[in-house]
C-alpha cells in the first residue's frame, strides 16, 4: 500500500502563500492528522527552505512542539503529515475565557520556554516565534500549548554564523534588524514580546510605518503604559525586561528565564485581567475571515454524519476510481462555536498511480 492510500482527507485552508493544509484521518487507526500539501512548482527556488524545515522536524520530539509524522509525494505535490492540533490559536482561547490571570500567562510562557530550551539544546533556532505559531493541542480547558511552523528555523552548524534578516516585524530582535550576526538569543527576545502581549493585549512596538517600527525595535524603546500595566506585578515586568534586553549577550537565556521567580516561583498574580487584555487583543489582533479558528474534530464528525467517513470506506472505494477519497470543504469564517457550512465535492485523487512508496 502506498502512503497516500492510508488517509481520508478534508481540504481546510491555505497556510502559506504556496501551500494548503488538509485535515486527514488515517484509515487503519482513525487517528486525525494534518497534511501540509505543497505544489512542487511552488518549490522551484525554495527547495533548500523546505529541506531545512524537514531536517529540523526530523530532529525534534517534544510534548510542546508539533511533530512531523510522515512524508510522501505525488508527481505534482509534496505532502508533510503533521501531528494534528485542534484547540485553536492562543489569542482566540484567551478572548473566549471569562477568567485570565498572570499565572495563566506564566504557565503558557513556561511551556514555550521549555520547548525553545529543548530546541536550543539541539542547536536549533526557530527564528519566527509569534502568537500565530502557538496553538492549543485540543479544546480541553487544560490543553497544552504547541509551537508550530519551522519554515524559518535554522540548525546551527559548527562555526556557522546566522545573519539572514528573517522573522515577523514586531517580534524580531534588534540585532536582526541591525543586520548583525545573531544567535539563539533572537528567540528569547521574541518570547519576551509574546509575554508582554499576554499581559496587556497589545504589542510593545507598533507603527503604521515599518521604518519607524524598526527604529523603535532597534532602540528597544517600549513602555509599561498606564492603566494597562497598573495591575501587573513588578516581577512580571522584570521578567520581560530581562528577555527584551537590547544587548543579546546580556539577554536572558531560556534556562535563566525558566529560573525567574515569575516562572519558577509564586510571584505571578491571581488577579483577573481578562477584561482589559481581551479587549486589547480584539482591538489589536483582528483576523481576516480565512484565518478564523476551526474545530478539526467537528469537521470529521460532520463528515461521518454524512456517511463519508471511514465507516463508509468500502462503499467509497467501490464508487471512486482512487483509493484516497478527498473531500473539498469550504470553511470560510467557521469557528469552533458554530457548525460548519460545508460545500462538499468528491474528487479523484492523483495519488493512485503517482504516489511514491518512500
Amino acid at each position: 500500500m502506498s502512503r497516500c492510500d492510508k488517509y481520508i482527507c478534508v481540504n481546510i485552508q491555505p497556510v502559506w502563500a504556496f501551500s494548503e493544509v488538509m485535515l486527514a484521518e488515517e484509515k487503519r487507526t482513525r487517528k486525525l492528522v494534518a497534511i501540509k500539501c505543497i505544489p512542487k512548482k511552488a518549490l522551484e527556488g525554495k527547495g533548500s527552505s523546505i529541506e531545512n524545515e524537514i531536517a529540523v522536524l526530523h530532529k525534534i520530539k517534544h510534548a510542546n512542539i508539533v511533530s512531523l509524522q510522515d512524508i510522501f509525494e505525488s508527481k505534482s505535490h509534496l505532502y508533510l503529515v503533521m501531528q494534528l492540533v485542534s484547540g485553536g490559536e492562543l489569542f482566540d482561547r484567551i478572548v473566549e475565557k471569562g477568567f485570565y490571570t498572570e499565572k495563566d500567562a506564566s504557565k503558557l510562557i513556561q511551556q514555550i520556554l521549555d520547548a525553545v530550551k529543548y530546541l536550543h539544546d539541539m542547536g536549533i533556532v526557530h527564528r519566527d516565534l509569534k502568537p500565530e505559531n502557538l496553538l492549543y493541542y485540543s479544546m480541553d480547558e487544560d490543553s497544552k500549548i504547541m509551537i508550530s511552523d519551522f519554515g524559518l528555523s535554522k540548525i546551527e552548524g559548527s562555526g556557522s554564523v546566522m545573519s539572514t534578516a528573517c522573522g515577523t516585524p514586531g517580534y524580531v530582535a534588534p540585532e536582526v534588524l541591525a543586520q548583525k550576526p545573531y544567535s539563539k538569543a533572537v528567540d528569547c527576545w521574541s518570547i519576551g514580546v509574546i509575554a508582554y502581549i499576554l499581559l496587556c493585549g497589545y504589542p510593545p512596538f507598533y507603527d503604521e510605518n515599518d521604518a519607524k517600527l524598526f527604529e523603535q525595535i532597534l532602540k528597544a524603546e517600549y513602555e509599561f503604559d498606564s492603566p494597562y500595566w497598573d495591575d501587573i506585578s513588578d516581577s512580571a515586568k522584570d521578567f520581560i525586561v530581562h528577555l527584551m534586553e537590547k544587548d543579546p549577550s546580556q539577554r536572558y537565556t531560556c534556562e535563566q528565564a525558566l529560573q525567574h521567580p515569575w516562572i519558577a516561583g509564586d510571584t505571578a498574580l491571581d488577579k483577573n485581567i481578562h477584561e482589559s487584555v481581551s479587549a486589547q487583543i480584539k482591538k489589536n489582533f483582528a483576523k481576516s475571515k480565512w484565518k478564523q479558528a476551526f474545530n478539526a474534530t467537528a469537521v470529521v464528525r460532520h463528515m461521518r454524519r454524512l456517511q463519508l467517513g471511514t465507516s463508509q470506506e468500502g462503499q467509497m472505494q467501490s464508487t471512486l476510481p482512487s483509493p484516497l477519497a478527498v473531500l473539498r470543504v469550504s470553511v470560510m469564517g467557521m469557528t469552533s462555536r458554530t457548525a460548519p457550512t460545508m460545500s462538499i465535492l468528491l474528487v479523484r485523487s492523483e495519488c493512485q498511480s503517482s504516489c511514491s512508496n518512500q
